[in-house]
């Protein structure tokens, strides 16, 4: 594989970052023209300040190593974050995504800067209870819908660890669930739903989730066990699922096709079920190089001022946190002018 110069493509993401700025110092817009969320009946965009544009301005900038900033833009970046902030219930609420995902999007992103949220997250403080913890992970969509469950499913634990308000009790709780849960057939979660998903390119076929919808959700819990440095039960039927997804045209059609978080996803849950396991090295590190050469292509060729999925700041971020975990997965072929950095890393959720 020949080394990938993405100097250029960098600087138009930065310029992008750049022009959902706002008047108002430290405050960002997610979308930059009209529309709905999700297209079709869904919800109007909001184009002001919106918690995802904010949240990802900081999350793109940090990822690009551009992060450093004067301390009078540090403090309003931060203080743009923090005022979003419900009072009562310590959650973060937008139209495009559940509380419980705003709410760890947000503080995942103040502890960029190593802020703290202005009130506690009272509204998760429930899980604290292990009934109450177990009943919401029992209660997510695991048969149709376990992609966008998982940002519940995850999001509460990255939630209070963003907050600084884990307990030991909490997490000891939390991974014993999911290591009691996990399919050994996937690697993935929620044994006795996963094991017979279908490999398509459909999130739902003949009501049951596909290989790449459990994929999508694990990555979610998946990120969490790397934060809290604990093992995966089966990394080597996890390793199994991506490589299958990817020569079997499990994945989705707009796989490489637009900004999204779907690449990352199966990246990073190929990369990191890999650091656990030495099973099929030669062959998982030979499509990884195959997709970073066809979603480098693609990034390259974007109409930057025009295309949709590229001027979504949260969209775009996903695209990012797929190019700095192939920087990583690939030492000295994606050259940039500063090392990538990927978030989670450094904390969980995206």
């Amino acid at each position: 594989m020949q080394n990938i110069d993405i100097r250029p493509l960098i600087k138009e993401i930065k310029k992008c970052v750049e022009r959902h700025e706002l008047s108002e110092k430290g405050a960002y817009c997610r979308w930059l023209w009209g529309g709905n969320v999700w297209g079709g009946d869904s919800a109007p965009r909001e184009l002001g300040k919106n918690e995802y544009g904010c949240a990802d301005a900081a999350n793109i900038l940090y990822t690009i190593n551009d992060f450093y900033c004067d301390d009078a833009t540090r403090n309003a970046r931060i203080h743009e974050l923090q005022t979003m902030q419900n009072a009562e219930t310590g959650m973060f609420y937008e139209v495009s995504h559940d509380p419980i995902h705003t709410t760890a999007h947000c503080l995942a992103a103040l502890q960029l800067f190593d802020a703290k949220p202005l009130y506690k997250v009272k509204g998760l403080h429930k899980y604290f209870d292990k009934k109450e913890l177990y009943a919401l992970l029992e209660s997510l969509d695991w048969q149709t819908n376990p992609w966008q469950q998982s940002h519940l499913g995850a999001g509460v634990y990255a939630a209070l660890v963003n907050a600084d308000e884990i307990t030991e009790d909490f997490s000891k709780n939390y991974f014993e669930w999911f290591n009691d849960n996990a399919d050994e057939v996937t690697g993935f979660w929620k044994k006795g739903y996963s094991e017979s998903a279908p490999c398509s390119n459909q999130r739902v076929l003949n009501g049951k989730a596909s290989l790449f919808n459990y994929m999508a959700g694990g990555f979610h819990y998946l990120f969490n066990h790397e934060y809290a440095k604990m093992p995966l039960r089966y990394p080597e039927k996890v390793v199994d699922s991506c490589i299958k997804m990817f020569t079997e045209d499990g994945l989705p059609t707009n796989f490489m096709q637009k900004c999204n978080f779907i690449e990352v996803d199966w990246l990073f849950c190929l990369t990191r079920a890999g650091r656990q396991t030495p099973h099929r090295y030669e062959e998982r590190m030979a499509l990884i190089e195959e997709f970073a050469v066809k979603f480098c292509d693609y990034m390259m060729s974007i109409d930057y001022e025009r295309d949709e999925s590229f001027n979504d700041l949260h969209m775009l971020f996903g695209a990012c946190c797929a190019l700095a975990e192939l920087q990583s997965a690939l030492p000295g072929k994606i050259i940039t002018e500063k090392p990538l950095r990927l978030v989670l890393d450094r904390r969980p959720f995206i």
